[in-house]
């Protein structure tokens, strides 16, 4: 008798993959009905997908269709691939979908039939191939991890475990979403920068190795003499950049590479990110950054029902700044000797005192995850602030580092002129 597969609702709106045995689809129909159940998918199954396996054989538990169990082949970066603006999309519409009341496994179908082909098409097709089969949204994730962090596949697993995985991905997609905006806001602060600095190295490239040679030609023919000492300078810099260029980018290669090493130390990484926030301006900028991401991570991944030691052992691992990571890990530690939160934030003298107090009332309240949240949206415009002043510094500060090298080139080419007119000028005069 000819066997099928299908996918159907029960009573609760439950989605419910199982087998049964009918003569045709019309029979297999009424008999899933007759159980409650409302048909979504009905498939016939070929005989040779559920045949008597040999003895060598593995018996699987349930028969597979051909291609179910297809492994997704991935290139040398493989999912890691996937944009973090297309994932913010993909848990903010998974969400919107399972809020809406459709199933999970016809929801991530319809994301990925929407889909143009690529890394993250292949992962959505394996999270639902996976779920099918029985296993749970947080496993399947679980199985890509350079896509989805321990804290997206943690917070997910605590919406499972609490029957509210709409408001889990929801809060998902928010806090990606936000992260999002501040590198975006970064990266928009800095272009216009970085256009005046490319902008400024191509002049002076030309000026030091194309046009102060022509000039210094110009000044031997026309028998100026010995040049100024500016110009000689610049006649020096300009013979380095031509004939000894690798020396530059060797020496900033070593420094960089010297800087890699020294980091990988623990002792050099704990001393370089505690100089790093004594940087004036941007080390202020850096604290906030981290101080937000660690607010909203905690606070993100509490009010999701993710026990706090866990929750705090992942924020540990998000947070960029060994000696905020060290901060966090003494937290830790007190927590799970039946201490406070507070206490050790403040000792590390790292979080700014606002901070530790918004805590403490948390936590003297019962209201930690809001709090935590309510930190992380105070710096998050701190970090807008901070970013917008910084900007408005670094930009006069470049147009000033421009204009002086500029005039220093000019004066440099230009001296030899003026004193040989000066010359001309004495021999009409005698």
């Amino acid at each position: 008798m000819p066997r099928f597969e299908y996918k159907a609702i029960d009573s609760n709106g439950k989605e419910v993959t199982s087998f049964i045995e009918a003569a045709n689809t019309q029979e297999a129909i009424s008999r899933i009905k007759e159980k409650g159940y409302y048909v979504l998918n009905l498939e016939e199954i070929e005989a040779e997908a559920y045949k008597i396996t040999t003895p060598t054989e593995e018996r699987a538990p349930f028969p597979k269709r051909r291609g179910l169990s297809k492994e997704i082949s991935i290139p040398f970066l493989g999912i890691g691939t996937v944009k973090t603006q297309d994932l913010a999309v993909f848990t903010r519409q998974l969400a919107t979908m399972i809020n809406a009341g459709l199933p999970l496994v016809r929801s991530l179908n319809v994301l990925h039939e929407q889909l143009k082909a690529g890394p993250l098409k292949d992962i959505i097709k394996s999270l639902s191939d996976e779920v099918t089969s029985g296993g749970t949204l947080s496993d399947a994730l679980s199985k890509h991890p350079k896509v989805f962090s321990p804290l997206y596949i943690n917070m997910i697993k605590a919406g499972e475990s609490g029957g509210v995985l709409e408001i889990v991905l929801e809060r998902l997609a928010g806090f990606i979403e936000k992260n999002l905006e501040i590198i975006r806001r970064i990266k928009s602060a800095l272009t216009y920068p970085a256009l005046v600095v490319i902008f400024a190295a191509g002049v002076l490239v030309f000026m030091v190795g194309y046009l102060i040679p022509k000039f210094i030609n110009l000044y031997e023919s026309l028998g100026v003499g010995e040049l100024p000492a500016i110009t000689q300078m610049a006649l020096g810099l300009s013979k380095v950049f031509q004939e000894r260029w690798y020396v530059g980018l060797g020496f900033i290669a070593g420094i960089f590479l010297v800087y890699k090493l020294f980091y990988n130390l623990k002792k050099s990484r704990l001393l370089i990110d505690k100089l790093k926030l004594r940087i004036p301006i941007i080390g202020e900028l850096l604290r906030k950054i981290e101080v937000t991401r660690f607010s909203r991570t905690l606070g993100t991944l509490i009010s999701s029902g993710v026990p706090i030691l866990q929750a705090l052992r992942i924020t540990r691992g998000v947070v960029k700044n060994s000696l905020i990571s060290q901060a966090i890990g003494r937290v830790h530690d007190s927590i799970r000797e039946g201490e406070s939160i507070a206490g050790p934030l403040k000792a590390s003298g790292v979080f700014p005192l606002m901070v530790v107090n918004i805590i403490d009332v948390g936590e003297e309240t019962g209201t930690l995850d809001e709090m935590f949240v309510k930190v992380a949206d105070i710096y998050d415009d701190e970090v807008n602030n901070t970013i917008t002043a910084l900007t408005s510094l670094l930009e006069p500060a470049l147009i000033i580092i421009i204009g002086v090298i500029v005039l220093f080139i000019v004066i440099s080419l230009f001296s030899p002129l003026v004193t040989l007119m000066t010359r001309i000028g004495s021999y009409g005069m005698s």
